[in-house]
């Protein structure tokens, strides 16, 4: 999707015809940034937050909230269709948010929690400093077009992104998403991509994920980073499959490293590449084959660049 300045200054109006969610469960009603949400507890299942949830590419199985977390739901207090987070250092463990997520404040932290429609950080121009690691983000059902993390400034680890056109988008400097998965949807004219840059900055990482866009129809690429703001990019160790052309890498300064990532053999629609290669680091990228439940079962050969 190439669109930048409504992601820049989310009006609330906007917020409430994008939410896509229904009537929020009864919870206590909780003040805009207040105080951290009660603790979770967990009763089976791997403990929360750990690392290493995941033994091969990330799946559905091994992201987004750890099993045997209770989830406590949060009152929505921006005219029914968000949750603000105005205070900073506030940190969300273990809670649901029946709607969208804005992070108003610096130095937030989510983990172990269900957002049922996406998260963003920007206010008019402002944007702020927040982590999210070990959360499902996107509706259960149905598809929604906005990204579902965006924009700058944020690590997200161990996220799984369902029901979004875009997963992640990158709008400005230092943005890390790591041992994540995302499975891509679209709507009529959507251009759906897996991790996309727009207006952004530098140092991106994207590491040892996996993007999905093997359902979706209206689509550009599970990577597609074309912005001429690029600076520092590193793109490694990633499963990916889907696309027009699948892996976009064009316009980028400074080192660009696109290395040991695997593509699913044929899931795109043009082509495999289509990127800048005399500028970028690039090797050990393959071609594979996998199963169902994401796991390679052949490599088909090497991947090599072309543009």
């Amino acid at each position: 999707m190439r669109w930048g300045s409504l992601l820049a200054a989310v009006p609330v109006a906007a917020v409430t015809l994008l939410a896509g969610c229904g009537a929020p469960a009864p919870a206590p009603p909780v003040r805009s940034g207040g105080p951290t949400p009660g603790p979770v507890v967990p009763t089976t299942g791997p403990a929360p937050g750990a690392a290493g949830r995941c033994p091969g590419h990330p799946t559905p199985a091994c992201t987004g909230v750890p099993p045997g977390v209770k989830l406590r739901t949060l009152a929505l207090n921006e005219e029914g269709a968000a949750y603000r987070v105005t205070r900073s250092g506030t940190v969300l463990d273990g809670v649901r948010v029946p709607g969208v997520l804005l992070v108003h404040a610096d130095d937030v932290t989510i983990r172990n929690s269900q957002i049922d429609g996406y998260v963003i950080n920007a206010d008019g121009d402002r944007t702020f400093r927040f982590t999210i690691t070990d959360s499902t983000i996107g509706p259960a059902s149905g598809c929604q077009t906005l990204p579902g993390i965006g924009q700058d400034k944020y690590t997200a680890l161990r996220v799984h992104v369902r029901g979004h056109g875009d997963g992640f988008r990158a709008s400005g400097d230092d943005v890390t998403i790591r041992d994540s998965y995302v499975n891509l949807c679209s709507n009529p004219g959507d251009h759906s991509d897996g991790i996309q840059t727009y207006n952004t900055g530098k140092n991106l990482t994207f590491h040892h994920n996996t993007v999905d866009q093997r359902h979706a129809k209206d689509i550009t690429a599970p990577i597609f980073l074309t912005d001429d703001q690029i600076m520092n990019a590193t793109v490694t160790d990633n499963l990916i499959m889907g696309g027009t052309y699948s892996i976009q890498l064009r316009n980028g300064r400074g080192r660009l490293v696109m290395r040991d990532n695997k593509l699913v053999d044929g899931s795109w629609v043009y082509g495999p590449v289509d990127s800048e290669c005399a500028k970028i680091d690039w090797s050990g990228n393959s071609l594979v084959t996998i199963d169902e439940q994401y796991r390679v079962t052949s490599t088909v050969g090497p991947l090599p660049c072309a543009g």
